[in-house]
């Protein structure tokens, strides 16, 4: 499961600049939970620009690898938004969106796309909307209303949301302009992922 990460956006990419990504696994680190053993893995990618060694983005993403999921058993429900954000915007995630997403991003995990295999092996009641997808969103609210490039992202994961139910992305900008608080949820109102964005 994708349990969160951080994006630190450290210079612009220009349009046709070659790229190189190196990847490596910076944290291994067992845990045992509610829902049972627990690995948690981090894994660092770090985008330069080809030829000059110039950093232009670092993200670390923090992956959790767990025992299957007892049948019946239901996931975390989050806990409550802020009632008043200042940001607003609502999606709809369908079928179509969650598998053309998977193909962009290279994700064959069928729980986004396979709707008898979440019900059947997974135990969820619908396809799961990706963290990856919810880290967009949040990105593209940030876009939409503070007028200024993010510089850093860090976000978590919560609780799952499923498709064919409305998602709202929200947000509270910081007095200062300097940083804002995002957050997904689903019909609940509770929280499904969390962020904080650094201008």
């Amino acid at each position: 499961m994708w349990a969160g990460g951080r994006l630190d956006f450290r210079r612009p990419i220009k349009i046709g600049e070659k790229l190189a990504r190196e990847s490596e696994i910076i944290s291994v680190e067992p845990k045992s939970g509610k829902s049972g053993n627990l690995v948690f893995v981090t894994v660092r990618h770090t985008i330069t620009v080809a030829g000059t060694g110039d950093v232009a983005v670092v993200e670390e993403h923090d992956i959790v690898y767990r025992d299957a999921a007892a049948p019946g058993s239901a996931p975390p429900p989050g806990k409550p938004a802020p009632a008043n954000p200042v940001w607003r915007h609502e999606v709809m995630p369908d079928e179509a969106m969650l598998f053309r997403y998977s193909a962009l991003i290279f994700n064959a995990h069928r729980i986004h796309y396979d709707l008898d295999y979440c019900r059947k092996e997974e135990g969820y009641p619908g396809l799961i909307v990706h963290g990856p997808l919810q880290t967009t969103l949040l990105l593209d609210l940030s876009r939409r209303n503070a007028g200024k490039p993010v510089r850093k992202l860090d976000y978590r994961a919560v609780s799952p949301l499923f498709h064919n139910e409305k998602v709202t992305v929200g947000g509270i900008p910081s007095p200062d302009g300097q940083s804002a608080q995002l957050w997904t949820t689903g019909p609940s109102g509770n929280i499904a992922m969390t962020g904080t964005v650094q201008y």
